[in-house]
């Protein structure tokens, strides 16, 4: 049941309990008690609201940051990552392989509101070697959800 559960409500987090219990096959109880032993265990983080910020006046820049930093002997990326992370700025941080160590997602009102914190807080880190910043221009698909729908063609048929 568990693993069920949670890739229903991975994708709605809001469903009904009630409807939850029936697609489960379970009782609305026993529904309720594993939800509450996930969240108590830390497997269940948070619920989040997708908004699609392009449809609204409200004005957002996101950017991905490649970051390399040099690891702290006894804590790796622990460290510098968790520094990176408690910026307000900073939607998300992941230690990745590859060319760089980290990649750090944000968000800022301003293109220049990005590059200050580029600039005045994230390169001026002791373990931050170099960065390399990449604007998201346009979301087409964020947490398994697509924004861009496609548009039906409207005109009519004509044949001779």
């Amino acid at each position: 049941m568990r693993e069920e559960l949670l890739a229903i409500i991975e994708k709605n987090s809001r469903i009904d309990l009630k409807e939850l219990a029936v697609i489960l096959g379970v009782e609305e109880i026993d529904v309720v008690n594993e939800l509450a032993a996930l969240e108590a265990e830390g497997i269940i983080c948070g619920y989040h609201t997708l908004i699609n910020w392009e449809k609204t006046d409200i004005e957002k820049v996101s950017a991905l940051i490649e970051v390399r930093v040099t690891p702290q002997r006894g804590q790796g990326f622990d460290s510098i990552a968790e520094r990176i992370y408690k910026y307000p700025e900073v939607r998300s941080v992941y230690l990745m392989s590859g060319a760089y160590d980290l990649m750090v997602i944000l968000e800022g009102k301003t293109l220049r509101e990005v590059s200050n914190f580029v600039s005045d807080k994230l390169s001026t880190l002791d373990s931050v070697l170099s960065t390399a910043t990449h604007f998201i221009l346009k979301k087409y698909k964020d947490h398994g959800t697509a924004f861009a729908t496609k548009k039906e063609d409207e005109r009519e048929m004509i044949t001779p």
